[in-house]
């Protein structure tokens, strides 16, 4: 592992059964990530984009063991979380938090506030009521809601307020990683932009990993250091920001970058590039490149050989027969 690694994952698979034969027997599979591989940096924000059914959330829940594997491992400090026995991952799931994209969903509407934030700290510490409101109202505090409210219930919070109550939990334990699936895609603008800048003050205060799950890359550039880009269950591109948005290799990554709104009205749109057809079934997906049935330069090898990630340089990675 190397030592700037918080995580590392290898060969991550996971595929769901969709139809059983005989006997319970699954003959069917959705494979919804297939093979992938990627580490994330101490104290970076790694932003893992693409269309809805990629497989970026079963990503984001693998890395915390809310799912198992079918194949592939998860090290969290050089420790293989999915050999982990019970307590152990119980200690090591400290570390590791989730925001999640639903604010309403994800909170218990019977629970007040005070008891939704504290839930991991009664979870893995021993408090007296008077400490565990004192450690809620400084984590309100800290997110931007006062501390009055921690008597009310979820539906008396509008949906940025909520978000809030979601990150004063995931903040709760002190966690070195937080995954952030999809946490600002059912909020408004104005919102948006401050649930964002919340999360990096929070992160150079805290010192906090994200794992930063989008399928809007404006707001991946706003806040990722580094861009991952799933298609159907695969990796195809990883750069450095900067480079990524300046210089995508990946037909799918430079089809996706032409349909970002240009903000200055002075400046020429852009010119999109539709993808053209539907993406294909995670059951039975292209030979070859997963991407070539909508693929503007596909050749006859990319049917027959599936493309490996390599470096272009500078750790800007793509999986593509194209030189």
């Amino acid at each position: 592992m190397s030592s700037d690694a918080l995580v590392e994952v290898r060969d991550l698979a996971k595929q769901f059964p969709y139809q059983r034969g005989p006997f319970g027997r699954s003959k069917v599979f959705v494979r919804a990530v297939d093979g992938v591989s990627f580490d994330i940096r101490k104290g970076e924000t790694l932003g893992l984009v693409g269309e809805s059914g990629c497989g970026k959330s079963t990503v984001g829940r693998l890395l915390l063991r809310l799912l198992e594997p079918t194949r592939g491992e998860v090290r969290f400090e050089g420790k293989n979380i999915f050999d982990l026995p019970g307590e152990e991952l119980r200690q090591l799931r400290q570390h590791m938090q989730i925001v999640f994209q639903d604010p309403y969903a994800s909170l218990n509407p019977r629970l007040p506030v005070v008891d939704l934030i504290a839930e991991p700290l009664v979870t893995h510490q021993t408090l007296s009521r008077a400490e565990k409101e004192r450690a809620v109202a400084g984590l309100m505090t800290r997110v931007g809601l006062r501390p009055a409210f921690m008597s009310r219930y979820p539906h008396q919070f509008s949906g940025g307020q909520r978000q809030r109550i979601g990150i004063a939990r995931a903040l709760s334990i002190n966690p070195k990683l937080v995954i952030c699936d999809e946490p600002v895609s059912a909020l408004d603008v104005s919102m948006r932009s401050q649930v964002l800048n919340l999360l990096g003050d929070l992160q150079q205060e805290f010192a906090l990993t994200y794992l930063f799950i989008s399928h809007d890359l404006s707001v991946v550039k706003h806040i990722s250091n580094r861009v991952v880009v799933m298609y159907l269950g695969k990796i195809v591109e990883v750069g450095e920001t900067l480079e990524f948005f300046r210089h995508p290799a990946h037909p799918y990554t430079q089809s996706l970058l032409t349909v970002i709104p240009v903000a200055d009205p002075h400046r020429r749109e852009r010119q999109r590039r539709i993808l053209e057809g539907d993406v294909p079934s995670p059951i039975n997906p292209p030979s070859g490149c997963r991407f070539r049935t909508r693929c503007p330069y596909a050749e006859a090898r990319c049917a027959a050989e599936e493309p490996v990630l390599r470096d272009l340089g500078g750790g800007h990675l793509v999986a593509c027969h194209l030189e």
